[in-house]
């Protein structure tokens, strides 16, 4: 495990950041590695790019592709090594020396990021390369490789003028330190939050599971012999789909919905209003409109008008069924005899209780054939079906913390492909959510193929006394999401770091999680793994029937509220003009202007919408169901021969999963289809034609 005490650093020759691993697969070497390391490493490493950039620079030969733009990408190897370990770190296993480091560090790394995007010695062999590319001889990845190297230098600043160039570089240092202090914020106030419960009969209508792991919260937290219940999504969600307590379902909803808006120190409205004025700021220096052309330039879908048109056609087909929806559960409520209106806080119950009544289907019955155990092996059973690829535990390699496991996977012809770490169960050290990310990507350096180590975290509920985590069934897809963005990493084969695996537009790097899904869903994937905690017992075919028959409930209110906030996403990044931004008003203006109905919320509002203000999705909500279009015209195509056709397996792979962003997206989605997406497996996957 990770040593988290805070020491002096000593030499860089006994660090174990800057030297050879030496450590099996070449992983982190987690079992050395103290908090004391990541400033010294990271400023050596910073140094050491330098330098490396300086040779670049300094080269007397004329640039050419190999010494200029091959040069700059091999460049900052050390560097990206202790980003990437620091940064996940702090993500999964958090302390408050890696928090005050985070906050010094963050904006060194993006001064220095702006210093070689700056660099104008550096830019003037870049151009000289650009300008004569049809002189290299190069192969599409290179090409490729030289027209990012381009656009990154361009987009970064380097054309402009020096007292522009200033200010951009106090701009990005400056979003850097915002969007870390949001990200802390909206942890340390969820962290934070807790409801006690000391009366046993506030606790009807919750699973026994759910109530055993809120006392165990509650004897860690001090509250001996009562309930914690908490924002962390194991805890809020089957807190507000079963507590029969209807004023506590208010009372955990509304602060759940208000989380860092409550003008105390974790209050982010002040940090969006700064982070969208200097995003105005920044994409008018560079010559575009909003920051949404500056973005979307570089997405599939191009421009914003092509997002909304988009997002509106899905707007207009979700609504109708989210009110008929609503209208359904406002109709259970009245058969009940309550006089009262329905209001965000009843939906999830009243739908579960609904589904019950149409499809004899409770999520408490799905959720002992979702273990946490039998959900990892029903993936593994998958992946090898279509690829062939093995997963081999491993005991022997450091780790961070113990809830982690590592695999060495290996490829269908025996070969080594990569190690994937798998952390799934929440903590305080972690922060919300699920993702993947790596500790090394995918390449090839000086004729040797460096195999990826990728990371993949969720926050499920911890085992208990008397039960392994048992999985709801969108925490089961959530896994296979994950899984599928790792594949991405760990099947990457090209040549150049900044191309590999999921280095690639963002509304399209979620084709390769969400075409999981669909296998998750699917009746034959369910009966392959899916077992009784306590019998054994294989999932039964009248409740797989169930889950399928449920499988377009509800999904006009999942529609809706995860499309308020894509459009929230776009109409702050369509700002034009700097204003004083008071983002509680912005956001009720943006959800009458679709005609949100009350009763229901955006998925993320705004003050802890970590996506766009934290986590690199600006502008780029929406990714999420574009790239739905696409996994469902994809996973169309396996039903139109077989659910682990290879064939069909091997060509998403060599169009898609090893690619990275060596071509154009609609390029790689054409080579594998025969033609581009169409919208209808999407509607009908929701059940919205």
């Amino acid at each position: 495990m990770i040593n988290i005490a805070f020491s002096p650093a000593g030499s860089r020759e006994d660090n174990p950041l800057l030297i050879d691993y030496n450590t099996p697969y070449e992983v982190p070497p987690f079992d050395r590695i103290e908090t004391r390391h990541f400033l010294p490493a990271f400023e050596a490493a910073m140094d050491k790019h330098n330098a490396e950039i300086d040779a670049i620079t300094g080269n007397t030969a004329a640039p050419d592709f190999e010494n200029t733009v091959a040069a700059l990408d091999y460049s900052g190897f050390r560097l990206s090594e202790v980003s990437s370990i620091f940064h996940n770190l702090n993500s999964s296993h958090t302390n408050e020396e890696l928090q005050n480091i985070a906050r010094e560090i963050t904006p060194r790394l993006s001064a220095h990021s702006s210093g070689i995007l700056l660099n104008m010695d550096l830019f003037d062999r870049v151009r000289h390369v650009f300008e004569n590319k049809d002189s290299w001889g190069l192969d599409p990845e290179q090409e490729k490789l030289l027209e990012r190297t381009w656009k990154s230098f361009v987009r970064g600043g380097a054309a402009l003028e020096s007292d522009k160039q200033q200010r951009l570089r106090q701009i990005n240092e400056r979003l850097s330190v915002l969007t870390l202090q949001f990200a802390e914020n909206v942890r340390d106030e969820t962290n934070r939050w807790e409801l006690v419960i000391d009366n046993k009969n506030d606790l009807s209508g919750l699973p026994g599971d759910l109530v055993s792991t809120a006392a165990e919260v509650a004897s860690e937290r001090g509250h001996e012999g009562k309930w914690v219940f908490t924002h962390h999504n194991p805890s809020v969600m089957p807190f507000l789909t079963y507590a029969d307590n209807r004023q506590l379902r208010e009372e955990m909803k509304k602060t759940y919905i208000n989380r860092n808006n409550n003008d105390n120190e974790f209050d982010n409205k002040d940090i969006i209003s700064e982070v969208i004025n200097l995003r105005i700021e920044r994409a008018g220096l560079l010559g575009y409109d909003t920051h949404a052309h500056f973005v979307l330039e570089e997405n599939m879908a191009g421009d914003p008008y092509t997002v909304n048109e988009f997002l509106g056609d899905l707007w207009n087909a979700a609504v109708p069924v989210a009110k008929q929806e609503a209208s359904d559960l406002q109709d259970l409520i009245n058969r009940e005899g309550k006089n009262f209106r329905l209001m965000p806080w009843d939906w999830r119950y009243y739908a579960e209780k609904l589904r019950k009544e149409k499809f004899d289907l409770d999520e408490e019955e799905t959720r002992p054939y979702f273990s946490m155990e039998t959900v990892i092996e029903g993936t593994f059973m998958v992946v090898n079906r279509l690829w062939g690829l093995e997963f081999q535990k491993l005991d022997d390699v450091p780790k961070y913390h113990e809830d982690v496991e590592v695999y060495k996977v290996i490829d269908r012809d025996g070969s080594y492909m990569g190690i994937l770490y798998m952390d799934n169960y929440n903590r305080p050290t972690k922060r919300g959510g699920a993702w993947m990310s790596s500790f090394r990507q995918q390449s090839v350096r000086d004729g040797e193929f460096i195999h990826p180590v990728i990371t993949i975290n969720c926050n499920f509920s911890r085992p208990t006394a008397d039960a392994p985590s048992l999985l709801t069934f969108d925490e089961y897809t959530t896994f296979f999401h994950e899984f599928g963005h790792a594949l991405h990493g760990l099947m990457s084969d090209v040549t150049y770091q900044s191309l590999s695996g999921t280095s690639v537009p963002r509304d399209f790097v979620e084709l390769p999680s969400q075409v999981m899904e669909n296998w998750a869903r699917h009746p034959d994937v369910m009966t392959m793994f899916a077992r009784h905690y306590r019998t054994g017992e294989v999932i039964p075919g009248d409740l797989i029937e169930r889950i399928t028959d449920a499988g377009h409930f509800n999904q006009g209110f999942a529609t809706v509220e995860y499309l308020a906030t894509a459009f929230l996403d776009m109409d702050y990044h369509t700002l034009s003009e700097q204003k004083d931004i008071h983002p509680v008003e912005f956001e009720k203006n943006s959800m009458d202007r679709i005609g949100l109905i009350q009763e229901i919320v955006p998925r993320w509002r705004s003050t802890y919408l970590m996506h766009i203000f934290s986590h690199g999705y600006s502008a780029g909500y929406y990714s999420y169901i574009w790239s739905g279009l696409l996994d469902a015209d994809a996973f169309e195509a396996f039903l139109e021969t077989d659910l682990f056709d290879r064939e069909t397996a091997e060509s998403f792979r060599k169009n898609i999963l090893e690619r990275g962003g060596t071509k154009d997206p609609m390029e790689l989605y054409i080579n594998f289809r025969g033609r581009e997406p169409e919208i209808g497996p999407l509607l009908r996957q929701r059940g919205l034609e």
